[in-house]
């Protein structure tokens, strides 16, 4: 479990192409530490497997499902990545409960620089709109932000100078894709509601 407050920016050092996957080696200096075989690491919002590490950087394979269904099959030796270790059991919930398994993917559409703060357009796949409100939250590459505006097919955030200066976010450009993850308890409220509805009708 991540709670989607980005904890450094990292960077992409190798991609070894396999025939069903991908290996990614990822430059990370503080989440790196003390990382062991087997430990999650959320990478642009996904959460992958540490495979080894040594010195600053670590591997993780990424298999074909996950470059299908998320941004990950985009990146390149030099890319810049959000990287977040798990939550530990007491820590401080900063962001909000993220599983760090990718909904679908959306893309920058606009930009609108202000003095303090920009604003983002993002595009909405249409099967996720419904989880999508108004101030709601949702994981974007793996940050935590909160949702100003829900329009059809997008929605709006609004970034500070700190996300802007410590996340992927302050890079992207229109046209870049995105990870997308939405509020997971409105997924299960959904599921809920959905089996009462079909029980009040037996």
């Amino acid at each position: 479990m991540f709670t989607a407050i980005v904890e450094e920016l990292g960077e992409v050092t190798a991609v070894e192409t396999l025939d069903d996957a991908c290996r990614f080696r990822l430059r990370g200096p503080l989440v790196t530490q003390g990382a062991e075989h087997g430990d999650s690491i959320a990478v642009n919002g996904v959460c992958l497997t540490v495979v080894d590490h040594e010195g600053e950087e670590f591997t993780a394979d990424v298999m074909a499902e996950t470059l299908n269904r998320s941004s990950l099959g985009a990146l390149r030796a030099g890319s810049r990545v959000n990287l977040e270790r798990p939550m530990a059991v007491g820590d401080r919930l900063g962001g909000h409960i993220v599983q760090g398994h990718v909904d679908g993917t959306g893309e920058i559409l606009e930009r609108q620089p202000s003095q303090n703060w920009e604003i983002v357009k993002i595009s909405l796949p249409a099967d996720l709109t419904r989880y999508v409100v108004e101030k709601g939250s949702i994981t974007v590459d793996g940050i935590s932000l909160t949702v100003v505006d829900a329009g059809p097919g997008h929605f709006t955030v609004s970034l500070i100078p700190t996300t802007l200066d410590l996340t992927t976010l302050g890079h992207k450009q229109p046209g870049d894709p995105v990870n997308l993850e939405v509020d997971v308890i409105a997924k299960y409220v959904e599921r809920m509601l959905g089996d009462h509805a079909q029980g009040a009708t037996r």
